[in-house]
């Protein structure tokens, strides 16, 4: 390796050119990053005391991996984005000097000539710099002067107009921004690869602060060691149309996650960190050493092509499509594992149309139920991790019901009695998919002309607010106060409607008979059995959510199997207990009497925020969690002593109760402390919570 500094305007004009491989990501950076170079080059051209900028490095392989010819083609393997940009700036500087008809020292023609082409070559060679893919084609017009191609690269499109519009608007002098460009430094790193490691150099720059995804280190180190025809060979018929399938914005984040669940399956059901997926994958490669490249490309483009499907809704059969979307709905991806492995026995033939529609419907109505009883979410990512042991190929479908029957204690799958006692006390208003739940129960009777619940409003039918009007609490009775607080956000008290507004608190025959916009008129058929009533009170709404719990039994419908088929295999499946099983509410010494109801209060409502948050007993705090934790319990003989995991400075709190703890050594994750004491304060710190759970969400 050879490494020098170099003033980056000569590093170009020598004679050579650059080639972005294959493996390398396309052209990224965005207006912000050129924002920062534009702001830097105008920085040292307007100051004659700065003598040069360092823009970073250029790394590329020199010898070895070349076709011969008259123009050294070097192939970069860091430092793309700010090549690309500065060619970018050079072009656009070039067409701004010829339309300003000065008279300059560096013109348009120089510009091309020294920086921007091989002059005397032919065919691509004339091209200083090739990029890949859509990307080449953009920037060879942008040079050469002519109009973009259609689709043209974004990015490239996108930063020449920023720096047309800079040059423009900034009216710097031309000639002065020029000379801005020629005192950019950068580190010439030249590899010979007779004698060094690309990818090993490759990764050790990603360490030290390369912001490249998994997926393109990944990519890169299935490539990179790669002959040039066996790298493109594969790259064209495996990896790019992958990439495509993905779509290039979701690219980089949608293929990580990919990468763990198929290395989920590689390993029988150990699930990887997100952030080790790279490492997993060098390991798992590393240790098949008799299976080449090749073959490993094509079973990832081949589980890739399932999760397509599962993940962007690209599978062409309705129902099978339809039955995934409602699977999403529910946020929890963590079944993708599972999922992707019966996507691929469907391909192959191994399990009907209908088998597959049943194994998906039966995993909607499993996380479901567990959702609507507040099972704690905890084990599911282990459940779908290891489910696929359980099915037996020659009895598929019965083995995988029985697998899914026979879990207890924290994986069970909830009974009849269990899902419609829950479902009719739950507070659906404040649960995370209560449009789902609604949607659902809507369209259930109808096989046309479905319903879009997003385009309706929740309407309480007996209001929430607390001063009720004379007509409803003669409408409710004495106890009106304790029937309001125990039924008012259950699902027998709530409905869908595009009159929310109008009906306010009216009274129930009010929101009944109003003039072309009541009950009695709504073309939604869980306003049908309102309209027919004459009074609201707690016998009604009682008996309506009996009614739409038994509909809801047949919605998530849970398999049915013989004693004898369960008993078989549940000897079969006997699962050891994992170490959180181990740990429960009985280790925390203060989780008893009033303390433990409110703790009992406060989880449901943390479970209710959405499907993929789980709990874990820890010592000595409860921790609630998606990918990471956002609020962690600590049970204190007065109160829950909570820990937000949230900056201090990013939360709202209007009433100022949260702490700023992160100089202070506390149990916990999280630099924001808040105190719950009683019932009372819970719907405020909930609002706390929820902006804990949506910044973990958001980062």
């Amino acid at each position: 390796m050879k490494a020098s500094e170099a003033n980056f305007m000569q590093f170009l004009a020598g004679k050579h050119q650059f080639i972005i491989p294959i493996y390398q990501r396309t052209y990224s950076w965005t207006n912000s990053q050129c924002m920062q170079l534009w702001n830097d080059i105008v920085r040292v051209a307007l100051d004659p005391n700065i003598p040069g900028h360092f823009v970073g490095s250029i790394v590329y392989i020199h010898k070895g991996i070349f076709i011969h010819s008259a123009i050294p083609q070097l192939v970069v393997i860091d430092g793309q984005q700010r090549l690309t940009t500065l060619s970018i700036l050079l072009a656009a500087l070039g067409q701004a000097i010829r339309q300003s008809g000065q008279e300059l020292k560096i013109t348009e023609k120089k510009i091309q000539n020294y920086y921007l082409l091989n002059t005397e070559e032919d065919d691509e060679l004339r091209y200083k710099l090739l990029l890949t893919h859509g990307d080449k084609e953009t920037l060879i017009r942008l040079v050469e002067g002519h109009d973009f191609p259609s689709p043209a690269s974004q990015r490239v499109v996108e930063n020449y107009q920023f720096f047309t519009k800079q040059i423009q608007e900034t009216k710097i002098d031309l000639e002065t921004l020029y000379n801005g460009m020629s005192k950019l430094i950068i580190v010439d790193v030249s590899l010979d690869r007779t004698q060094d490691n690309p990818q090993l150099i490759f990764e050790s720059m990603n360490s030290t602060g390369l912001e490249l995804s998994q997926a393109d280190l990944i990519r890169n180190f299935i490539l990179m060691g790669l002959e040039p025809k066996e790298q493109n060979d594969l790259y064209n018929m495996f990896w790019y149309p992958m990439e495509q399938s993905f779509g290039r914005a979701e690219y980089s984040s949608h293929f990580d996650r990919f990468m763990r669940d198929y290395l989920t399956i590689q390993f029988d059901g150990r699930i990887p960190r997100i952030f080790e997926v790279y490492l997993e994958y060098k390991t798992h490669v590393r240790s098949k050493p008799s299976i080449n490249m090749r073959e490993i490309v094509s079973d990832i483009s081949r589980y890739a092509k399932h999760y397509v499907k599962l993940a962007f809704l690209r599978e062409d059969d309705t129902d099978i499509r339809t039955v995934i979307r409602e699977i999403n709905a529910l946020k929890v991806d963590v079944a993708y594992p599972f999922l992707l492995q019966v996507m691929d026995d469907y391909s192959q033939g191994r399990i009907t149309r209908d088998e597959l529609l049943t194994i998906l419907r039966t995993v909607e109505s499993y996380v479901f139920r567990r959702a609507i009883c507040g099972i704690p979410t905890n084990s599911m990512n282990k459940t779908f991790a290891t489910l696929y042991r359980s099915i037996e190929p020659s009895n598929y479908l019965v083995s995988f019901q029985a697998a899914l029957l026979t879990k207890d204690s924290y994986r069970k799958f909830p009974r009849d009695d269990e899902f419609v006692e829950q479902l009719k006390i739950k507070d659906v208003y404040n649960f995370r998919s209560r449009n789902y739940l609604l949607r659902k129960l809507e369209n259930s009777t109808r096989t046309n002309e479905l319903v879009d619940v997003e385009q309706y409003t929740i309407e309480h039918i007996l209001p929430q607010n607390e001063k009720l009007s004379p007509k409803w609490k003669a409408e409710l009775g004495d106890k009106w106060q304790d029937i309001q607080s125990k039924y008012l956000h259950t699902i027998g008290n709530l409905t869908l409607t595009g009159y929310n507004s109008e009906y306010s608190d009216r009274s129930f025959l009010e929101k009944r008979d109003y003039p072309e916009k009541g009950f009695r008129d709504s073309p939604l058929h869980l306003n049908r059995d309102i309209a027919l009533l004459e009074n609201w009170n707690e016998k009604t709404i009682q008996e309506r959510a009996e009614r739409l719990s038994k509909q809801a039994l047949n919605i998530w419908a849970m398999p049915i199997l013989s004693d004898q088929v369960l008993e078989k295999y549940k000897k079969r499946n006997t699962e050891q207990d994992d170490d959180n099983h181990i740990l429960n509410v009985e280790h925390y010494q203060y989780l008893q009497g009033i303390m433990f109801d409110l703790y009992n209060s406060f989880k449901h409502r943390v479970l209710n925020i959405s499907s993929s948050v789980r709990e874990e007993f820890k010592i000595p705090y409860i921790a609630y969690k998606t990918s990471t934790n956002f609020v962690d319990v600590v049970p204190l003989r007065s109160r829950l002593r909570l820990s937000l995991n949230i900056p201090f400075d990013e939360i709202d709190d209007p009433k100022g109760i949260c702490k700023n703890v992160s100089q202070v050594g506390r149990t916990g994750n999280g630099d924001t402390e808040v105190g719950l004491e009683s019932e009372d304060q819970i719907e405020y710190i909930m609002s706390l919570v929820q902006q804990a759970y949506d910044w973990q969400e958001d980062e």
